[in-house]
């Protein structure tokens, strides 16, 4: 087990070990990020540690009210509602959406946060083949009649892959289904100013698409959102009772999520960089043969035909000073592969070293 001993960032301290880092989802750099480590402690010097109440009652702040209006002038939106984490945003939506919908149809790769948010008394879930528009298009035809609502990842947390929002609009828009998007790994990465997937496919501001999103991942922060009309959020914060019974974001998160707002907006190159770094890495490791996934994304995959070979590479590497974590991680499909993570802040040495060491183990192991 890794035991971190200091903050992430393009290297981490294990048990006193310093280890170049590829692992995580800290796409932009940001968790560590000086200005908003200062915003931080004048937030905690401020307010203290925790407001110690939910939003609905007596637990909304100042802050809470600058982030949400920083989240939906960043998202080109009305409002937005924030709340304690990303992994809620899917149970929040589907709801308050409950009784415009009777029927869900989510990808076969589905986040475990998708499966988990499914009401119990939802009439029928169906699973459309991962990323497969036409095999969504078939079920839905199957199913006319229902009130459906189509749910996927934007980009899968495993692989890296882009959902073909795209192809997948269409087929919503043809069967007048509900769109969602969980935009988790492509919030501030994808799109033409990082807005997400729908940004990144030129979709139209459709007001039957959704997204929820986190703080936790590309904007180096925590808590979740979801950005939309003021009468989307204004469901959430009268009628979600996860919503309702949440302790409000802590006075550092939220300072944490303002400050990261503002170095996004003002650093457009990080999200250029990160996509630019993956990319060489990805045709790095396509030409020493590794089988992985070809999106330009942040997440390059290398996938194995068995869990020992994948469980190798990691521990292969991490002995080198390198963490790469063998994925074992809940999902409907089996996938035995070594996640790796780029950031803004990698270096070109970095990834050279990692390079390095993927053709060691490929010659020593996998060689004919």
């Amino acid at each position: 087990m890794i035991i971190l001993n200091g903050e992430v960032g393009n290297y981490i301290y294990n048990n006193g070990i310093r280890y170049s880092y590829f692992a995580g989802n800290n796409y932009l750099g940001l968790a560590g990020h000086p200005e908003i480590k200062k915003a931080v402690i004048r937030a905690v010097e401020k307010y203290g540690v925790n407001f110690a109440a939910s939003r609905h009652t007596t637990g909304t702040s100042d802050l809470h009210l600058e982030l949400e209006g920083a989240l939906a002038s960043f998202k080109g939106k009305e409002d937005a509602v924030v709340f304690a984490s990303g992994y809620q945003g899917n149970s929040i939506l589907l709801e308050i959406l409950k009784g415009s919908y009777s029927t869900i149809f989510a990808d076969q790769s589905a986040h475990a946060s998708i499966i988990a948010a499914m009401p119990a008394d939802v009439v029928k879930v169906m699973y459309y083949d991962h990323c497969d528009a036409g095999h969504l298009d078939y079920l839905l035809d199957y199913n006319r009649g229902s009130s459906p609502l189509v749910i996927t990842d934007g980009i899968f947390a495993l692989t890296g892959e882009i959902a073909p929002l795209n192809q997948i609009y269409e087929v919503v828009r043809k069967h007048d289904a509900i769109l969602v998007v969980d935009d988790a790994h492509a919030t501030g990465v994808l799109g033409p100013t990082g807005k997400g997937t729908p940004e990144q496919f030129g979709l139209p501001a459709d007001g039957k698409i959704y997204q929820t999103e986190t703080m936790s991942k590309a904007l180096g922060g925590y808590g979740g959102f979801i950005s939309g009309s003021h009468a989307l959020t204004g469901l959430i914060r009268e009628h979600s009772a996860t919503y309702q019974a949440s302790t409000a974001l802590p006075p550092p998160i939220a300072a944490a999520g303002i400050a990261s707002m503002a170095i996004l907006r003002e650093n457009p190159s990080l999200r250029t960089d990160v996509l630019d770094k993956a990319w060489t890495l990805r045709e790095a490791v396509t030409a020493m043969d590794f089988t992985t996934t070809h999106f330009r994304t942040p997440i390059v995959p290398l996938i194995f035909d068995s869990p020992e070979k994948a469980r190798g590479l990691s521990v292969f590497l991490e002995e080198n000073c390198v963490i790469a974590p063998f994925m074992n991680y809940p999902s409907r499909q089996a996938m035995h592969l070594v996640r790796i993570a780029v950031s803004a802040i990698h270096t070109d040495d970095q990834i050279s070293l990692l390079l390095g060491l993927l053709k060691q183990w490929k010659d020593k192991y996998e060689s004919d």
